[in-house]
């Protein structure tokens, strides 16, 4: 169930869309109007530290979740895999529930249960009626602090774990990121893999989960967030009566740093039929002022599906050269951000004799967003930029999920506004200084997994991450 990098087809489905949003939006005056016009998120702090925070669209559904300050960055090498763990060990029933009881609560409500696990949070989140939401609350909030986390239930967790483990590595996008966490942050917490090692798995028991849930399951780091039709003064009293007994925590949460290293991973194997490459630079934390321009640089990028066609037609540079001459089948520039770091880069599937030309027409992409860089495309990423951004908030849930994320990362939400503005605020020298500041003759780290032999040796990748003229 972790949480993982978006797929190459949703985010052209995305830019489909987002074509008719624009037209949609035509009028500035418009879309300035309709973002003003959104709900205000209301935020309220409890005594014990742990914050509330809503969205009230006066829907008929609602999404309630806890936003939890803990993934697998906060585990270590013995216990790597305990939170990814513990999401699955939550719905197995709770000291006033059995999982056939808890089962048929939600299935009763007509209710969604659900949960996932990213390396610097866990969440818990249902999807109900709005007159549901007090039971939904009092449900989660059973589920974070009474978990009976039997040993029986935890044997046959271990047994499903292992075979989602399994279906993880069929998944070549997701083990080409994995690789590309651990060679990027070798020997820190964000090498290591969501869902652990199979040695952990096989080994870690209730001792483990107790002491991961006391030790991180504090007030402070836990978000109760809620988006559909759901009134804050109610859900603040819901949140005092099943949470108010959670313990505060007495230190702020430390965050370990986890330097970036510039290396790569190559997993040859001739049997499969494409290449799966990831390059990727250093990027920033959430909170670094740079974040806006890279989006911007991202979204200029851009993301191509061989299956979508375009051609010649393409805006993006890169997807026209991959349509007209066949470079691959898919890439997808992906802006993954941390607290205080992140990765920047492209990840692209093609076949065996294309792996050089693709990282060719990309790596003098990168360099011409560090030096020729026009005003037209700027301005076509930052609409594009907004107008994805509107497509990622459609529905209680990601609005919901939107709101736990910021509060967690930025101890407020951003209003849509302002992130319009700060997105319109972006220039073409900007772009240009960014990109001259983390792409420019910087150490890449480089993932690859398949019939790779034709991808550059590290040195010739690394000697491309600048231009040398006379």
């Amino acid at each position: 169930m972790a949480l993982r990098v978006l797929g190459v087809t949703q985010n052209m489905r995305s830019f489909i869309r987002g074509v008719d949003m624009v037209k949609r939006y035509k009028s500035a005056a418009t879309l300035q109007k309709t973002l003003l016009n959104i709900p205000a998120t209301q935020v309220t702090k409890l005594d014990n530290g742990l914050r509330v925070a809503s969205e009230d669209s006066g829907a008929s559904t609602a999404t309630v979740g806890l936003w939890i300050d803990a993934g697998s960055r906060s585990e270590n090498e013995k216990n790597n895999g305990v939170a990814h763990f513990l999401e699955h060990m939550a719905f197995k029933g709770t000291a006033k529930r059995s999982q056939t009881d808890l089962e048929l609560e939600v299935e009763n409500l007509g209710a969604h249960l659900n949960a996932y696990t990213s390396r610097e949070q866990t969440v818990f989140y249902a999807k109900c009626l709005s007159k549901d939401v007090p039971k939904a609350v009092e449900i989660l909030a059973d589920i974070i602090q009474n978990s009976k986390l039997g040993e029986a239930e935890i044997a046959r967790e271990r047994s499903v774990i292992l075979r989602e483990m399994q279906e993880v590595e069929s998944n070549l996008q997701e083990v080409v990121f994995d690789h590309l966490h651990a060679t990027a942050y070798q020997g820190t917490p964000l090498g290591q893999t969501i869902l652990g090692p199979t040695k952990n798995i096989q080994s870690i028991g209730k001792s483990d989960l107790t002491d991961y849930i006391s030790t991180h399951y504090k007030a402070s780091r836990i978000v109760l967030a809620a988006a559909g039709g759901v009134k804050h003064d109610d859900l603040v009293k819901l949140a005092c009566g099943s949470l108010g007994g959670l313990e505060a925590s007495v230190l702020p949460a430390e965050v370990t740093p986890c330097r970036f290293t510039g290396s790569e991973v190559r997993v040859r194997d001739d049997s499969l039929p494409l290449a799966h490459v990831a390059i990727a630079v250093e990027g920033c934390g959430w909170t670094d002022q740079d974040n806006i321009p890279l989006m911007v640089a991202n979204t200029l990028v851009g993301a191509w599906d061989r299956s979508q066609g375009g051609g010649a037609n393409n805006a993006s540079n890169l997807a026209r050269a991959s349509a007209e001459d066949n470079l691959c089948h898919s890439f997808q520039s992906f802006n993954t951000c941390y607290k205080d770091t992140g990765l920047w880069g492209i990840y692209f599937v093609c076949d065996p004799l294309q792996c050089e030309d693709m990282l060719f027409n990309v790596q003098t992409e990168w360099m011409r967003l560090c030096t020729m860089v026009t005003e037209a495309e700027v301005e076509r990423a930052k609409n594009l930029l907004k107008t994805n951004m509107l497509l990622q908030l459609d529905g209680t849930t990601p609005i919901c999920e939107d709101i736990g994320r910021q509060i967690l990362c930025y101890n407020r939400r951003i209003p849509l506004h302002e992130l319009e503005q700060r997105i319109d605020a972006v220039s073409v020298g900007n772009v240009r200084d960014v990109a001259m500041k983390y792409i420019y003759d910087r150490c890449p780290a480089v993932a690859a997994v398949g019939p790779v032999e034709n991808l550059p040796d590290y040195n010739r990748i690394r000697s491309s991450m600048y231009w040398l003229r006379v």
